[in-house]
């Protein structure tokens, strides 16, 4: 349920799942943090998904069955926050829950217009992992990153634009994200590296 398409250094890692609003079990996350672990081998990681949610988070039985808790989440967005290339996360719709932590690390974020974005752990009583709202805090504020976490504020990507979590909006975002890795893919992997490193 999550495919993989190499097409040399360009990696497209999708979540397929769209019955079940590509919600996560552990199978999934597990070939998702290895798909994001091997991908240091790639110039660009491109993540997105399949029908009109990008992801619901964890899916529920698992989430209740622990996976909600589960070191994996931390697991991949480290890993995708650490490649030395491009990483991208094109939004085919909405995202939700844990699966903002590789939505947040990633280096780009496009949508499609009117979707939405959540993090409903304060109503269902579990904690965020810890690299969530230190990123999001960086991206959009320490207030705004309450207002999601605490408040339970359910964000269009039009509103998240204005905030800094979402860079374009844009009717074909995996379109978008090829175009915009045309020049890492030309470039040599340790200029690429080294720019990244200077942006921090």
């Amino acid at each position: 349920m999550i495919r993989l398409d190499k097409d040399g250094d360009y990696w497209t890692a999708t979540i397929d799942r769209p019955e079940k609003a590509n919600s996560l079990t552990q199978d999934m996350l597990e070939q998702l943090c290895q798909i994001a672990e091997d991908a240091r081998t790639a110039r660009v990681l491109v993540l997105t998904g399949t029908g009109k949610v990008f992801s619901a988070g964890a899916d529920l039985d698992a989430a209740k069955a622990g996976l909600a808790t589960s070191p994996l989440w931390e697991r991949l967005s480290a890993a995708i926050a650490r490649h030395r290339g491009l990483t991208i996360c094109a939004l085919n719709g909405t995202v939700a829950g844990g699966a903002m932590g590789m939505f947040l690390a990633c280096d780009l974020r496009l949508s499609v217009p009117n979707a939405k974005l959540f993090y409903p752990v304060m109503k269902l009583g579990f904690l965020p992992q810890p690299s969530d709202p230190k990123r999001l805090a960086a991206l959009a504020g320490p207030s705004r990153a309450k207002m999601i976490f605490m408040g339970g504020a359910k964000v269009t990507v039009e509103e998240a634009q204005t905030w800094g979590l979402i860079d374009r909006i844009i009717d074909d975002p995996l379109a978008e994200a090829r175009m915009l890795a045309t020049d890492t893919l030309a470039a040599t992997s340790d200029h690429a590296a080294g720019i990244k490193a200077l942006i921090g």
